[in-house]
């Protein structure tokens, strides 16, 4: 029996840890570990340690700790840095930051959520070829045509990257882990409903502006003197946010730092976010949605609902390509796409699933 072969998977933030964690359990037949987002350039290293610029980012300590705790917890092996192992496979949640070393590698990028706005600044980093993290957010992320295979939310994202810079050859659009079935949140048992739910962001955290009071008072309008409730990000300063929400709302407002995020969603009859990939649930469960996003983009945008097989697909995806034995550019992924649509049992029985891969 010949050596397992080693995939290493990059996660960041909870979302993006739990969606490699999906995508890995359905490869048993390999050897998986998991590694928080790094990179090898001593000029960054440097301002992460000695600086507090990159706090609020997946790259930073704390969310660091947040993840390798995820990971203990379920019994999966880290490996950070990729120091420990060659890997035959590396599977990314940003293509922002891959170090050159990694790039030897077959690589496969999986979109975790939606991109921030592609703004002016977005475009000159771009035009100039300097490094994607230079934007301060993720708009640039999914558009370096650096991975081998981009796997997209939807259509609609397939096109997004392509006009970002991606070859539309290389992305196959396989739904999104964690968004591929939001039907399942309607059955809950979280308490309230019929409220219109205010899902905030950490953009303050991240260095970025934000007039948080007249966000609240916009919420304020929109209620209409319904019940409200707001829901913090994960990453927000939760002491500050709660003392502004209690300045600018009615005394009843609820106010949740924790709790599944869909489930209230679910319970909600309108859903207010800023930039956040939760506005995804609002449209797939049919609510009224606000965003800071024009909503017509975000309708083209939404992840495909696929009763949650996502997380089979990429996986099955990454063992198609890790079985191929030509090089990276004879395998063809639009053709693999369709046999994926076929499905597996049918090629089963044909017997075309037996090729040289």
């Amino acid at each position: 029996m010949g050596k397992m072969k080693k995939i290493l998977f990059i996660t960041g933030s909870i979302n993006q840890t739990t969606q490699m964690h999906q995508i890995a359990n359905e490869l048993p037949d390999f050897d998986c570990w998991f590694s928080q987002l790094f990179t090898d350039n001593k000029s960054l290293n440097y301002i992460l340690n000695k600086t507090p610029l990159f706090n609020g980012t997946v790259l930073s300590r704390k969310f660091r700790l947040k993840s390798e705790r995820y990971l203990n917890q379920h019994g999966l092996q880290i490996d950070f840095q990729a120091k420990k192992n060659q890997y035959d496979l590396v599977v990314y949640c940003t293509d922002m930051i891959i170090p050159h070393r990694m790039r030897q590698c077959k690589t496969i990028w999986v979109q975790e959520g939606m991109v921030d706005r592609y703004t002016t600044w977005s475009k000159i980093v771009k035009a100039l070829g300097l490094p994607s993290t230079l934007c301060g957010n993720t708009s640039l992320n999914g558009a370096s045509d650096i991975c081998d295979i981009y796997c997209a939310a939807s259509d609609g994202y397939k096109q997004y990257f392509a006009n970002k810079g991606t070859h539309p050859d290389k992305i196959i659009v396989t739904g999104m882990p964690n968004y591929d079935n939001q039907q399942q949140h309607l059955n809950n048992d979280f308490p309230h409903r019929n409220y219109v739910m205010v899902a905030t962001t950490d953009m303050r955290e991240t260095f970025r502006v934000e007039n948080r009071a007249a966000f609240i008072k916009k919420a304020v309008k929109i209620a209409n003197g319904r019940q409200l409730l707001f829901k913090l990000h994960p990453n927000e300063n939760f002491t500050r946010a709660e003392k502004e929400i209690r300045k600018y709302t009615p005394a009843q407002t609820l106010i949740y730092k924790q709790g599944n995020t869909a489930h209230m969603i679910a319970n909600c009859c309108e859903l207010i976010t800023q930039y956040s990939t939760v506005v995804y649930t609002g449209i797939a469960l049919g609510k009224k949605v606000h965003s800071w996003f024009n909503i017509n983009e975000l309708m083209q945008l939404a992840p495909i609902q696929n009763q949650g097989v996502s997380a089979n697909t990429i996986a099955t995806l990454c063992r198609r390509y890790l079985n191929h034995k030509g090089g990276k550019n004879s395998f063809d992924v639009q053709n693999v796409l369709q046999k994926l649509m076929i499905g597996e049992s049918e090629l089963e029985q044909s017997g075309e699933l037996i090729v040289n891969w």
